[in-house]
């Protein structure tokens, strides 16, 4: 069975093991620049990357692959994803390629692209690449020399995108008198979010902002959002922003030092849109991971909430083929389709501060929306991911904990796109009966998938 290249959001894997191989990663220059190439014209493929210290190996791989193909370099070094989304469209590129791996540790890194649009690549071009980049038979159509391509750094591409983000603020408007933390998880955004904030009026208390290449996600960032949690009630912040490795998911943390998730943020941002008349259809589109407690605050808004596939690419594709504006995922991926045509860690917290001010309420007060609802997940080793409704024993064990949690209650089991592991998750409005059944699920799934078939 031939190996797997892309996974739910483009390439991950750990530095020097497949798929994060240099020579790879140079077919997929390749590749890529064929399947884009059209025509004897130039072309264009802008890459960026967050800190990692491999970052270096891969951007030089790609270049390579890239220049050979016949397609021009343009490299913008260290910024967001959603900032190498805008430019890839702001330059008039033909493709734009992030290396990063979000927000794993260092070790780890990814490759994802985006087209000519900012918008990331359908599964089914990711995989007519993938065959490119995989087959042992395959004749690259190299151009003639003279059609080689060229490559070159690109040194004002943070002041173009600091200039989009700025402008997604009202003129009218500044952040004059708010005392923010920004947790950059020594990752991609540490130039461009705190000179943002900064410039848009606000005083700005920084942390994660020093790179080493190895220190990227590591106990910083939105997968810790206790340490801006800590520095907002050290020095009195109104909220803290935490990003992930490369800017495109916020965790906030109200003025009392609780931590939001990306549903609470959604709420917020959708009842404010809703309000204005500002969300086409009062569409909000979210993952099968959002909390419960989402879905039932838009009905009672006048609003749905539409569930896609874990990655929020999918959430994007839902969004356009809906006609809806707004999605994101409980992780903190929101997209803001009015704006930017990926998640933008910076631009949502931009948001909430726009709304803070106009509402003149606190987050805290804001945040009141939405009560979520407990949720509890468990992951559980498997070594073959066999489809759930196959096992009668797990199949059963559904059918009596969703009967038992009632109509406010909901169980979801699901494979990992990228680990060996199944995921239970339960929520309810009953903390113990939540806590029962996803530790008696958990115990069916690691049970049933031991049969053999």
């Amino acid at each position: 069975m031939r190996k797997k290249l892309f996974g739910t959001d483009g390439l991950r894997g750990q530095a020097n093991i497949f798929p994060m191989l240099p020579e790879i990663v140079l077919r997929l220059g390749l590749a890529a620049g064929q399947y884009f190439r059209n025509g004897h014209r130039r072309h264009r493929v802008l890459i960026g990357k967050d800190t990692r210290l491999s970052g270096y190996v891969f951007e030089n791989a790609l270049t390579s692959g890239f220049c050979a193909s016949g397609m021009d370099v343009y490299m913008v070094g260290p910024m967001p994803t959603p900032a190498i989304s805008f430019l890839t469209k702001n330059m008039r590129a033909d493709l734009g390629v992030v290396i990063s791996a979000s927000h794993n540790p260092f070790m780890d890194n990814g490759i994802k692209f985006f087209d000519h649009m900012g918008f990331k690549l359908s599964d089914a071009v990711e995989e007519e690449i993938s065959e490119l980049v995989l087959s042992p038979d395959i004749s690259w159509d190299h151009p003639q020399p003279e059609f080689t391509g060229r490559a070159k750094k690109i040194v004002d591409s943070p002041g173009r995108y600091i200039v989009h983000l700025k402008n997604s603020l009202p003129s009218s408007m500044t952040l004059q008198g708010l005392k923010v933390v920004v947790d950059c998880a020594h990752g991609a955004t540490y130039r461009v979010a705190p000179l943002i904030l900064e410039e848009l009026g606000a005083k700005v208390i920084t942390t994660g902002v020093d790179p080493d290449g190895l220190n990227i996600n590591k106990k910083c960032g939105s997968l810790y959002p206790e340490v801006a949690a800590s520095l907002v009630l050290e020095h009195g912040a109104d909220i803290g922003l935490t990003l992930d490795g490369d800017g495109d998911r916020l965790i906030a943390v109200d003025e009392n030092g609780v931590i939001l998730d990306g549903d609470q943020i959604m709420a917020i941002c959708a009842k404010d849109l809703m309000e204005n008349d500002s969300l086409p259809g009062n569409l909000l589109v979210s993952t099968v991971m959002s909390n419960l407690a989402l879905e039932v605050f838009m009905h009672s808004h006048g609003g749905e909430l539409v569930r896609t596939r874990v990655g929020d690419r999918y959430v994007v594709e839902a969004m356009r083929e809906r006609g809806a504006i707004m999605g994101g995922e409980q992780s903190g991926h929101l997209v803001f389709l009015d704006y930017s045509t990926t998640g933008d860690g910076i631009l949502a917290g931009i948001r909430l501060l726009r709304i803070m001010i106009e509402k003149n309420k606190t987050l805290s007060e804001l945040s009141k929306l939405l009560t979520p609802f407990p949720q509890k997940l468990i992951n559980v080793h498997v070594e073959r991911k066999v489809p759930f409704s196959q096992v009668d024993s797990i199949k059963k064990a559904v059918e009596k904990a969703e009967h038992s949690l009632g109509k406010n209650g909901r169980v979801l089991l699901r494979y990992s796109g990228t680990e060996s592991v199944a995921r239970v998750m339960v929520e309810g409005d009953d903390q113990d009966l939540v806590e029962k059944w996803a530790a008696d699920l958990a115990w069916e799934v690691e049970k049933g998938l031991k049969i053999d078939f």
